[in-house]
Formats: structure tokens, C-alpha cells, sequence
């Protein structure tokens, strides 16, 4: 077992403690420990100042079906101790205040969570060939979807001599969202990320593979105790340095969430994420002529106004449009998806208890 902070530094407030004592009843001798660790079902979990291994009790797997639904890094869960070993068993997850979603790879419809109770989201973005400002759309979207707060970071500035194309082009798709240049090899910005890192404060790293992730946060703990990798000179993509999601403690209290590279995103919520992420371009709609404007051929239209303009770049358009087409398609899968579960539980229980009462008859024949 590892020595770490304070529950209260890490997040632990009157809401989770709220919810504890009205659940912990139920569990006999039950502790409250956060996630800090999760590899393909296997958790490592923070009570007080030690680290346990853990995993769900059976009655867990029984109960929930969902990959969302099974705990993730930043998580607040009910355990108890397995006998004397450094071990404990997960019996529920306390409602999560925030939560980072996405499309689990390889699937059209099952959520993964990637991070829970984050309060801010570094939004890790090289000046190499990993800049992509429509990416950064995607990312901001997501962040807005799970509650926390985007912030972009523009990494590795010590390559290049000028930023102020790689600011122009973050600004005109980051309405609002503070945007910082730094260069954590050499320090350079990297202290004026302290102020979203206070005690209690849960800040998740997300970007590519290769954006910079792992040098930024050996940077903010002041060791090197992330792995870091060359990328790729062709295309400066990197390898997967961090293979799983961990939450490091930082010394002065606040933790940091770490993730694997994922250069691809899909969106797993409402509309009002997008509007926060599209304030600009809703902005000018609401100027349309016609309430039912589809911002394309129609008389009035001030999209298409504020386009010819200048006001407003196509591509800006053209992304809003996709992310609206893929939120409305993954959201319609997500209902198929979890109509077809229910089905094929429903149907699980019907058969185990048409079993029961047979076995039941049976006996009482004998």
C-alpha cells in the first residue's frame, strides 16, 4: 500500500459524504475510496491515505449490465475490505458530479467513461503535426457534454519561432475556452496552469498520442514519473506512452487524470454541449429571416451572410453540421442499443423464472 493525500484533497466534499451515509448502511463496515486506476476491469482505489487493489462484487455484475455504468478513474465508490489483505470489494458508485464519455472503440453504441468528477479538462494540443483545430472543436464539445471546463493547452512552443497562427486558428473555434502556449521542456507557461490545480480540484488530461500529454504532467508533479516517447517525424504522432487511465495526487493537494492518446472522439450527449461549443455560430442563426433556416440556400439567411462576410469561416459551418448529424446518429443507437439490453434482459429473467417455478412444482410433487 502507497501513503497519498487527504481525502478532502482529492476531491472528497459534503455532497459525496452526503451520499455515503445514505448508502453505507447497507454495507457493513463500508469506506468510501476514489478510483485512481483502471485497467481492462482491474482498479487500484484511495481510502485515506493508502492505495488498494479492488474489483466489483459479483452482486455488481449481476446488477449492472453497462460498460458505463461499472466504475472509472475518478470515480467515489462504496468498499469494504476483503479479510486482512490490501484488497477491497466495489459495491456501488456514488453519483458522479461529472463525467467524460466516449463511443467504446470498436463499438457504434456502447458508452465507455473515460473520467469522472473532473472539474477542468487540459485539452493537450501540439504546434507540430498534431495541431488540428477542427479536433479541438471535438474536444471542447466533449468537454462541455461532461460538466467540467475546457481548457486548451498549446504544447511543445519551444519548436516554432511565431504562435500567432496557431492562436488565431484555436481562437476562432474556442469561443471562450482559455487558451495557453506553454513549452514543459523548457517550463515556459507551465505555472500558469497552477490556478485550476488548487486543493480538491480534478483536472484530466486529453489529447493525441504524441500531443504532450505525459511532459506536461511530469512537468506539473515535478517528477518524471510518466513515460515519454519520441514522435514520429513524418506525422508527429507518437506512440501510446500511458496504456491505461490513472489519477495521479499532485504534492500540493488536487489530483491529475491521465489518458491514453485518442485521436478520435464521438459525441454521447445533448445539443447544449454543442451550443456551448458553437456560441458563434447560433449566435448569428438566431439573425436568420426564418426560424427553420437550414443556413443553406434560403433568403435571409445571416449564416450564410456572415460566411460571405468574412464573419465566419465555411469550415466552421461545415463542423457544426457534422458534429449535429453524428450527435443525432449516436444518440439514436445509444436508444437501439439500450431498448435491445433491456429486451435480452427481460428475456434472461423470464427464462430463470419459468426454471424456478418449475423446479419449485417439481418438488413439491415429490
Amino acid at each position: 500500500m502507497e501513503s497519498h493525500q487527504s481525502p478532502i484533497a482529492l476531491g472528497w466534499d459534503d455532497q459525496f459524504e452526503n451520499q455515503f451515509q445514505a448508502v453505507a448502511p447497507n454495507y457493513p463496515e463500508a469506506i468510501p475510496a476514489r478510483i485512481i486506476r483502471e485497467d481492462r476491469g482491474h482498479y487500484r482505489a484511495i481510502h485515506k491515505d493508502l492505495t488498494y487493489t479492488a474489483s466489483v462484487t459479483g452482486k455488481f455484475r449481476h446488477d449492472f449490465v453497462q460498460a458505463e455504468q461499472y466504475p472509472a478513474v475518478g470515480d467515489w465508490v462504496i468498499a469494504t475490505h476483503v479479510g486482512d489483505e490490501d484488497k477491497l470489494q466495489i459495491h456501488a458508485v456514488l453519483d458522479r458530479r461529472t463525467v467524460f464519455k466516449r463511443i467504446q472503440a470498436g463499438s457504434t453504441s456502447e458508452i465507455q467513461v473515460v473520467a469522472a468528477n473532473v472539474n477542468t479538462v487540459f485539452i493537450v494540443m501540439g504546434v507540430d503535426g498534431d495541431f488540428n483545430p477542427r479536433r479541438a472543436e471535438r474536444y471542447i464539445t466533449l468537454a462541455y457534454e461532461s460538466g467540467a471546463s475546457p481548457v486548451l493547452i498549446l504544447s511543445k512552443c519551444d519548436l516554432i519561432d511565431g504562435l500567432e497562427f496557431h492562436l488565431e486558428a484555436l481562437e476562432t473555434v474556442s469561443v471562450g475556452v482559455p487558451i495557453h502556449p506553454i513549452s514543459s521542456v523548457e517550463g515556459k507557461g507551465v505555472e500558469d496552469l497552477a490556478q485550476y490545480l488548487g486543493i480538491g480540484q480534478t483536472v484530466a488530461c486529453l489529447g493525441s498520442s504524441g500531443a504532450g500529454k505525459s511532459t506536461l504532467i511530469n512537468a506539473l508533479l515535478g517528477t518524471e514519473a510518466m513515460d515519454t516517447g519520441a514522435v514520429r517525424e513524418d506525422d508527429s504522432r507518437g506512440r501510446h506512452t500511458t496504456t491505461f487511465r490513472q489519477l495521479l495526487p499532485l504534492p500540493n493537494g488536487g489530483a491529475l487524470i491521465d489518458t491514453p492518446g485518442m485521436r478520435e472522439l464521438q459525441l454521447t450527449g445533448d445539443e447544449s454541449s454543442l451550443s456551448h461549443s458553437f456560441e458563434d455560430v447560433e449566435a448569428i442563426a438566431t439573425q436568420c429571416r426564418f426560424r427553420d433556416c437550414a443556413h443553406e440556400t434560403e433568403a435571409g439567411c445571416a449564416i450564410q451572410e456572415a460566411i460571405a462576410n468574412g464573419d465566419l469561416s465555411p469550415e466552421r459551418l461545415k463542423s457544426y453540421h457534422k458534429l449535429q448529424r453524428e450527435l443525432d446518429y449516436t444518440n439514436r443507437r445509444q436508444s437501439e442499443s439500450f431498448e435491445h439490453e433491456e429486451r435480452k434482459r427481460n428475456k434472461s429473467l423470464n427464462k430463470m423464472y419459468k426454471r424456478v417455478q418449475k423446479e419449485s412444482r417439481r418438488q413439491k410433487g415429490d
